[in-house]
């Protein structure tokens, strides 16, 4: 007999597959959608492409999903969402491919085969998005289709050493029974943040009807550091010249430099992660400043359109120091994906993959938490009727 799945899913704005490495080898894939062709073809190199489709979620109708999913995911783009994007918000052309998601969803129900369980993941800028108009709209598309809901903050810095706050919205079909211990009364502040409680304020009644608070229980305290990450001997990447390190330390402010100068004095190795970012300077004008963080985490991993800077390490050691890019491995690392993740051999498309997706321990801690025990106690409902 084999060992018994936890469930069954469909994965949409899949990327490189990060939700099914979080979910793990015990639920079922059903259906995986992703409309860039670079990420489907890392999709397909490590996981298959047996349950996977290429091509604008516009185009997929219920006649492509096979079966009954107890859970989708949707991890629709958050660039019009974002704090550094355009703030089109969802009428965005990116972030408004919520909807054509959505309608696949209400077909599903209308079929009779809709999803126990929903979970979106956006960026927090999601929840001030228009006044937190696009958080109302996504809540009210979830309470007209049945849904209990709720809402988290949940920081990946609680399981990996990467500073990446994301939102995640819960839905639970409401024939379905949620286990009284995974709600609670009163929002906590390890997972509801003061942004979110304000968004939640703002709801529709018959959406604040609907919500949940979610119990979330707290994750065993994470002993990695940035450090441990690090390759010793990178292959897609090189250690800078010692003129471009020293460039990279002119371009810094002086309380940056204070922050290099105190670790050459701390007599240990110490590992520094950098973004370059545009300041005001004193006078009033534009400068590109390199932003260095000696606080054992690495800054939020980002894709390298759109004008982000991509992340720099410097490793000091004494008096020595030295600078390069961030692997790509160090960035899968850095996700929680494993040593045996196939990455795009393009440096800037492995980059722009990690980037731009979900941290796998993320996904795992809500599976064990919230989607299994839902999913165990509607099997137990079944066996006992």
């Amino acid at each position: 007999m084999g060992t018994m799945i936890h469930g069954t899913f469909y994965e949409f704005f899949a990327g490189g597959g990060m939700v099914r490495a979080g979910l793990g080898k015990r639920w079922q894939c059903l259906f995986a959608n992703d409309f860039d062709p670079k990420k489907a073809e890392s999709y397909a190199r490590n996981w298959g492409r047996r349950s996977l489709r290429v091509g604008d979620v516009n185009e997929v109708g219920t006649e492509d999903l096979p079966g009954e999913a107890d859970l989708v995911w949707a991890s629709f783009p958050c660039q019009d969402l974002s704090l550094a994007g355009a703030g089109a918000g969802l009428k965005g052309e990116r972030s408004g491919t919520f909807w054509p998601f959505w309608k696949l969803v209400k077909n599903l129900n209308a079929e009779g085969r809709g999803p126990k369980v929903v979970a979106l993941e956006n960026v927090c800028g999601a929840l001030t998005s228009h006044g937190g108009k696009d958080f109302a709209a996504i809540c009210s598309a979830l309470q007209s289709e049945g849904y209990n809901f709720g809402a988290l903050v949940i920081d990946a810095v609680r399981f990996l050493p990467q500073s990446r706050p994301r939102l995640f919205i819960i839905g639970v079909r409401d024939d379905v029974a949620i286990p009284p211990q995974m709600v609670t009364d009163v929002p906590s502040p390890a997972w509801h943040t003061s942004a979110l409680l304000e968004a939640h304020s703002k709801l529709p009644r018959k959406c604040a009807e609907r919500w949940v608070w979610w119990n979330l229980r707290e994750p065993a305290t994470r002993e990695t550091t940035f450090a441990d990450v690090l390759e010793d001997h990178p292959t897609d990447v090189k250690w800078h010249t010692r003129d471009q390190t020293q460039t990279l330390l002119a371009m810094m402010s002086p309380v940056n430099l204070a922050k290099v100068e105190a670790a050459k004095r701390s007599g240990r190795r110490m590992v520094g992660t950098i973004y370059k970012r545009t300041r005001k300077d004193d006078s009033g004008i534009k400068a590109q400043r390199a932003e260095i963080r000696f606080d054992d985490i690495a800054g939020c991993l980002r894709t390298p359109a759109g004008g982000s800077s991509r992340q720099l390490i410097m490793v000091i050691e004494g008096r020595k120091i030295r600078s390069r890019l961030i692997s790509s491995r160090e960035t899968a690392r850095l996700m929680g994906l494993d040593e045996g993740y196939v990455l795009p051999s393009k440096y800037n498309e492995a980059y722009h993959l990690t980037g731009d997706g979900v941290a796998v321990p993320v996904v795992r801690h809500l599976a064990s938490s919230l989607f299994e025990p839902i999913l165990r106690g509607c099997r137990e409902d079944r066996e006992a009727a």
